[in-house]
């Protein structure tokens, strides 16, 4: 392994800028407008995969946006992992309230990244932590050290539910076939106590529309007398969690499995800090379902969140109306067991229920997932920890996280395979915020651990 740390070492200001180029492209895959960036982004990705190495390299059309992909078969006799990103970034805004221009990246010290961090929208969900995996291959490949096969698949959909993605395996199961596959898109618990991320949780997310009146109306010639769909919306929404933080609509716990005193106990080696994470999030208190801490509430709990709300008049001044729309953007996270298709149809179903017959409701499904566990036996997660304890030089710990990754459950069902959830991101690096930012210690720190992954899990393989 000297001599690809040597070569890595001499190809770090390299590897940096070639990341500061891809971090430019305002790959944004919300906003149609921004298609040609996106077919511009997996151009660069590919002239980059065959550039550090790899063989075979498309950019494979989609209904959608393209998938790049690329591998590096060393022996048929040998496993193959495969490697999955997605290259489309969330929207940047508000602008106004990043520290700098999100496509023009920077770095910035911070007091928790005093070597410095990359800021740019995509730094670390997930151009980053991706570009990670790349560089750690060519580093394998041009020293002649490559342990086993590679195949690397980036997406440009992920933020958008990666709508082509499943036909797009489906189509290609034997190209794609392989062993396990190794993501990062996730993030470590800290920098002083690594992680390697066991569990996700689903997501069902929907827009919900309470109708009233044919058109806006005077609120003095009809206030009182005809219903408001903002005011119904918000009750309605109000409704949806009582007292004691539990999620209202009918069957929504039916499937959840209660974690034993035990497995809570393990979760809960890992060192959270209320008020640390109170502070770095600027609250004077949090909130959440009884009987469980914050840690567990947002890692191991179902959720429903209002991601949006809007209707009537919003700008400058007054306009005195009743709207006749009210919409709003609801998720729910869910913990494994939950399907995500049934928790939608339950939403459905029990937020119609409790409108006032007065309006009319409309619940329109976006995206989802169910969501995922690695148990702690898999060879992927033993190489996993192996790995991070190797160049961390620390004892590192499994994670289940808040966050829903819904092709993991995907990549199961059509590929046959286990992925391992290998992130090097924190949760403090404000993906999908303003001023998102990425380590230059996570990001070095990944390319390095990433080759001691696969020699692990090659040699887990062989006893």
């Amino acid at each position: 392994m000297d001599k690809v740390l040597k070569f890595q070492e001499e190809n770090k200001q390299r590897f940096l800028d070639e990341l500061f180029e891809l971090l430019k492209i305002p790959s944004i895959s919300a906003d149609s407008a921004y298609f040609k960036d996106l077919l511009h982004c997996a151009d660069t990705i590919a002239e980059n995969f065959k550039q550090s190495g790899l063989d075979k390299v498309q950019v494979c059309k989609t209904n959608g946006n393209p998938v790049v992909y690329g591998e590096k078969i060393v022996s048929s006799s040998l496993p193959t992992v495969l490697i999955y990103g997605h290259y489309d970034v969330q929207p940047a805004d508000p602008l106004d309230l990043w520290y700098s221009d999100p496509f023009k990246p920077v770095i910035k010290k911070t007091n928790i990244h005093p070597e410095g961090a990359i800021f740019a929208r995509g730094s670390a969900d997930d151009k980053g932590q991706w570009f990670m995996h790349v560089k750690a291959l060519e580093s394998l490949i041009k020293t002649d050290s490559l342990p086993c096969n590679v195949k690397v698949i980036i997406e440009g959909e992920e933020e958008v539910g990666s709508v082509n993605l499943e036909e797009f395996l489906k189509a290609n199961i034997k190209k794609l076939s392989c062993d396990i596959i190794l993501i990062s898109d996730t993030h470590i618990f800290s920098n002083k106590v690594p992680t390697v991320t066991t569990g996700l949780r689903g997501l069902s997310y929907v827009e919900v529309m309470v109708e009233g009146p044919n058109r806006d109306l005077h609120s003095g010639l009809y206030g009182g007398a005809v219903p408001n769909p903002i005011n119904i919306l918000s009750k309605m929404i109000a409704s949806l969690i009582d007292e004691n933080g539990k999620i209202t609509i009918k069957g929504f716990y039916d499937n959840v499995v209660e974690l034993s005193k035990k497995d809570r106990e393990e979760i809960n080696k890992l060192p959270f800090d209320e008020e640390s994470f109170k502070k770095s999030i600027g609250l004077r208190g949090t909130e959440g379902e009884a009987g469980y801490n914050s840690f567990e509430r947002t890692s191991i709990r179902p959720t429903l969140d209002v991601n949006g709300i809007w209707g009537g008049y919003i700008g400058e001044g007054s306009k005195t109306v009743i709207p006749s729309k009210a919409y709003a953007k609801i998720s729910m996270r869910l913990v494994p067991n939950q399907n995500s298709n049934e928790i939608t149809r339950l939403f459905t179903e029990y937020f119609i229920s409790i409108a006032p017959e007065s309006v009319k409701v409309t619940v329109t499904p976006h995206h989802g997932g169910n969501g995922y566990v690695l148990p702690t036996s898999d060879p992927g997660y033993i190489a996993a920890k192996k790995a991070m304890e190797k160049t961390f030089e620390t004892e590192t710990l499994p994670y289940r996280t808040g966050g829903s990754i819904p092709i993991v459950t995907l990549f199961e069902e059509i590929l046959g395979a286990k992925s391992v959830l290998m992130g090097f991101g924190l949760d403090s690096d404000a993906i999908h915020s303003p001023n998102e930012h990425y380590g230059l210690f996570n990001f070095y720190k990944g390319i390095e651990t990433i080759p001691y992954f696969l020699q692990y899990y090659v040699e887990s393989k062989k006893s």
